[in-house]
């Protein structure tokens, strides 16, 4: 996996769970009670087809577009319902199989037991994660906002917001690069390799973003690379984009995702009520 998408073997020892996470993990339907149209879709790509769940509050209307870039065990039940109740609340929302390349959803089974520690388990990692290159992921953001505004449900006056977690938290600054004049608003939780070493890291494309940002770091993430944060706040503040960087403090890697190891409840909460207070002020 390229380094700004690489996460330490701690914490994706914490996420192992994850891969199980069905329907009865998942938070509770009445958080998404209203009613909402879900449908799986294919998008065209310059590299293939991805297939993708797509989700629009039901009635007529139409509201700002939102793009989910999942966690390394990818599309999922967990985030399918990230996607309902993110529609409940005014959005048409595409989650993207980020592997498709290699296979569609889901990649893990269901009720899989993934152990990091296992070198034959993490020997499934590198097919699906090689192809996902800083270019590619760019490619793919820009074709799945392409996608997202074809529909009929999306409010293209609006601009766009783009949320990841994991894997996915650099995800969406690549996306918020490549489209600067569309993407108003990027939340990533406890997002991996946003902060390296390299001349391609993610918080080096601050000068080429105009998104408003939240980064919400996990309390173990922010141990292990204390200066993340700093550099992260720095990066925005030298080009003045609004970034809120907070840590959650006894919150570890993977805390938002439901049905993970870690799943953290009253954290998470927080973590949501902040993207859509982002989302609200931002997509205008």
């Amino acid at each position: 996996m390229p380094d700004d998408q690489t996460l330490s073997r701690r914490a994706f020892a914490v996420l192992s769970a994850a891969a199980a996470a069905g329907a009865s993990a998942v938070a509770t339907e009445a958080q998404g009670a209203a009613e909402v149209v879900e449908t799986d879709v294919e998008v065209k790509t310059p590299d293939g087809t991805c297939d993708a769940a797509l989700y629009h509050p039901a009635g007529k209307g139409t509201w700002p577009a939102v793009l989910i870039w999942t966690d390394i065990f990818g599309l999922r039940p967990a985030f399918r319902q990230m996607g309902r109740r993110l529609a409940a609340e005014g959005y048409v929302v595409l989650v993207p199989n980020p592997f498709y390349r290699t296979r569609k959803a889901p990649v893990f089974a269901e009720g899989m037991k993934f152990d990091f520690n296992n070198p034959e388990d993490r020997a499934k990692l590198p097919p699906l994660t090689s192809p996902l290159t800083p270019e590619a992921v760019s490619r793919d953001a820009v074709a799945y906002l392409a996608f997202l505004d074809t529909q009929k449900t999306v409010n293209r006056k609006k601009k766009a917001g783009v949320q990841g977690y994991c894997m996915g938290g650099p995800f969406t600054m690549r996306a918020a690069a490549a489209m600067p004049d569309r993407i108003g608003a990027g939340g990533s939780f406890h997002g991996g390799g946003l902060v390296t070493d390299k001349p391609d890291s993610p918080h080096l494309l601050a000068p080429k973003i105009k998104a408003s940002y939240y980064f919400g770091i996990a309390s173990n993430d922010d141990q292990k690379q204390p200066d993340a944060k700093d550099k992260l706040r720095e990066a925005f503040a030298a080009v003045k984009r609004p970034a809120k960087v907070e840590v959650y403090d006894g919150a570890l890697h993977g805390w938002c995702v439901p049905g993970s190891a870690v799943y953290n409840q009253v954290a998470a909460e927080k973590a949501w009520g902040e993207l859509l207070a982002l989302y609200k002020s931002a997509l205008v």
